[in-house]
């Protein structure tokens, strides 16, 4: 998934000695961060291949939409199982495995001799990026310094957005080399094979660099290797740091820890407890407003009404950039102006952009290959799409997982964060398996659907989202 499935960011905290390395401390967090840049790499690269995956094995939407979806599948699979999985064999095995998975899935993708074969590389890739969305965030709070936790966790949303963009922008070079042709040929390859294929260069980077980084100090406490743990610490920490007495935090964090379970979150009127569907209503409502069809099909979707090939993977690319744009403009206020405001800004926005959107598409003429758009209404389309992006970047997809991180008390965080999760990769898959069937039906009015989740979006965060700003997270109650 995108960034708009990015983890929360660990809070800052506390004080520490500087590190005697602090450019050590940012490789490590850099090099772990890479499985972030590979979940927005894999995720986006499936954008500029859509249109030759649909002639290459003449398929319709229904079958096309089943194989960009099927990541979601192994998405899924891939975050529920990292958590114990790390927890019994270390992050860095975690990281190692994931990276193994990606460069399968590139290679695999590359080279399908039938669609249900790509679709089964797609699930593996998708492993992978659900393992990296869990194994990067956790790893890196971990051996994260107190005083710069806060700012290392951002590399991972960081490294997911540079991932799409650039995914997109190796899909336009790529593109130029064939002429302008998805299924060009370049070295005995199609066009759209090398897109899916050159992720196996990220992956492989991602596997050596996990060889020369250190294990989490967490997991070496919980398995009794405190002498090791001590040497990461003071790797990470500074050899002033009390070694013995961070030892003793991390082993009473974990002692004082309950596990919260699905049991735990029942009890409201309607099942689960009011904060819980709140939870996940914020989820469902980020991904049904359509963000995902502009990372997944942007390419296609231009070329659908009117825009040549280049053209449409050059307006894929800097819709990417608009989307690191926004992020760092999230960054920079989310603690500023509070979630809700930035929630309701990003609400208004985009329902403003999609509303355009809706009425720009409304205007095309003809069918198959020969549809054609008014200039006036193509420019409003081409602006419209992009302050999307930008409005959902610096809203909603940080903010979501701000709250999901910050809203639920701590007896059962864990747990609702599980199920709020479950509940984004779902409407991820609805949003994702849907559109090429609503755009046969109705560009307009697919995104006169997309208009209405974003309004609707308003009285939801007015009336149900709570404000966590400047609030400790054992007042959630």
């Amino acid at each position: 998934m995108t960034s708009s499935t990015a983890q929360p960011p660990a809070s800052g905290g506390g004080s520490s000695p500087q590190p005697d390395h602090l450019g050590h401390v940012v490789f490590i967090t850099a090099a772990a961060a890479m499985g972030g840049f590979l979940f927005g790499y894999d995720s986006s690269v499936i954008n500029g291949a859509v249109v030759a995956i649909r002639e290459r094995f003449d398929v319709g939407s229904e079958a096309l939409a089943q194989v960009i979806a099927a990541a979601l599948i192994g998405c899924a699979i891939g975050a529920a199982t990292a958590g114990r999985l790390a927890d019994r064999i270390g992050r860095i095995r975690c990281m190692q495995i994931a990276a193994l998975l990606f460069t399968a899935s590139a290679i695999g993708s590359a080279l399908p001799f039938a669609l249900w074969d790509l679709a089964m590389w797609r699930v593996i890739g998708g492993f992978g990026i659900g393992m990296a969305s869990v194994i990067g965030p956790a790893y890196i709070a971990e051996v994260s310094p107190p005083a710069y936790r806060g700012r290392l966790a951002s590399f991972q949303q960081a490294a997911i957005v540079i991932g799409i963009a650039v995914s997109q922008l190796v899909n336009w070079g790529i593109l130029n080399l064939a002429d302008g042709d998805q299924r060009g040929e370049i070295g005995g390859l199609e066009a759209w094979q090398w897109m899916l294929g050159v992720m196996v260069v990220p992956a492989v980077l991602y596997g050596l660099l996990s060889f020369v980084i250190p294990e989490s100090p967490r997991f070496l406490v919980s398995v009794g290797r405190t002498d090791e743990a001590k040497k990461v610490l003071a790797e990470v920490e500074g050899s002033k740091a009390d070694l013995d007495g961070r030892v003793r935090e991390i082993e009473h964090a974990m002692h004082s820890e309950t596990k919260s379970t699905f049991k735990d979150l029942l009890g409201g009127r309607f099942g689960f407890l009011p904060i819980v569907w709140v939870g996940i209503g914020l989820s469902v409502f980020q991904q049904l407003v359509g963000i995902n069809v502009i990372f997944y099909y942007s390419s296609s979707l231009w070329q659908s009404v009117g825009i040549d090939p280049t053209s449409s993977f050059l307006y894929s690319f800097t819709t990417s950039i608009i989307n690191i744009v926004g992020t760092v403009i999230a960054m920079i206020f989310v603690d500023r102006i509070g979630r809700k405001p930035l929630a309701l800004i990003g609400s208004a926005g985009m329902a403003i952009s999609l509303g355009l959107c809706a009425w720009a598409f409304s205007f095309t003429t003809g069918t198959g290959d020969d549809i054609t758009m008014p200039d006036a209404q193509a420019t409003v389309a081409l602006v419209a799409a992009h302050a999307f992006v930008l409005f959902f970047a610096l809203s909603w997809g940080v903010v979501v997982w701000v709250l999901l991180g910050e809203m639920f008390p701590n007896r059962i965080r864990a747990a609702a964060l599980g199920v709020a999760a479950s509940a984004q990769w779902v409407a991820n898959w609805v949003i994702t398996v849907s559109f090429p069937s609503l755009s046969d039906w109705s560009l307009s009015g697919a995104y006169v659907i997309y208009t209405v989740f974003a309004l609707l979006s308003i009285p939801f965060v007015l009336k149900w989202v709570p404000e966590t700003k400047g609030k400790a997270l054992e007042e959630m109650g």
